[in-house]
């Protein structure tokens, strides 16, 4: 029953860690990850990356329908094509740099394909968590 509510409080924190700064989804899946089978780790950075992404779309969304407003000045920025393309989305979501919080905001503005967005989020939050979760499980 324990490693159901882990996994499940991965998956919340991981949508509140993608809406609210404060809340650190990467620490939570190390300190869980150390009291959890190296098993359950595996479902520990799926569910944060799959909670992290569903944040990251509402943003992205929410960007995204409130850009009609902007939609003139987007088109004559020489930096939303550069901002908002896949390889700065993946990178973003892999490395955090740029911040992928900017990046959500930035690409659903900018009216980049939400399937494009959302599957780049997803492998590169999966991929950041397993470097960071993995090794801590396998170790304890």
């Amino acid at each position: 029953m324990s490693g159901i509510l882990a996994v499940l409080g991965a998956l919340g924190t991981g949508v509140a860690s993608a809406l609210l700064p404060l809340v650190n989804a990467e620490a939570y899946g190390i300190v869980t990850a150390t009291r959890s089978h190296a098993w359950l780790a595996v479902l520990l950075v799926l569910a944060l990356a799959v909670g992290q992404t569903a944040g990251k779309l509402v943003i992205f969304e929410s960007a995204r329908r409130g850009a009609g407003r902007w939609a003139a000045k987007l088109a004559d920025s020489p930096w939303a094509g550069r901002a908002t393309g896949p390889a700065v989305v993946l990178g973003a979501a892999t490395l955090g740099l740029p911040p992928l919080a900017i990046v959500s905001i930035a690409a659903g503005a900018a009216g980049q394909r939400r399937w494009t967005f959302g599957v780049l989020c997803l492998v590169g939050r999966t991929a950041r968590f397993a470097v960071l979760v993995l090794p801590v499980a396998f170790a304890f």
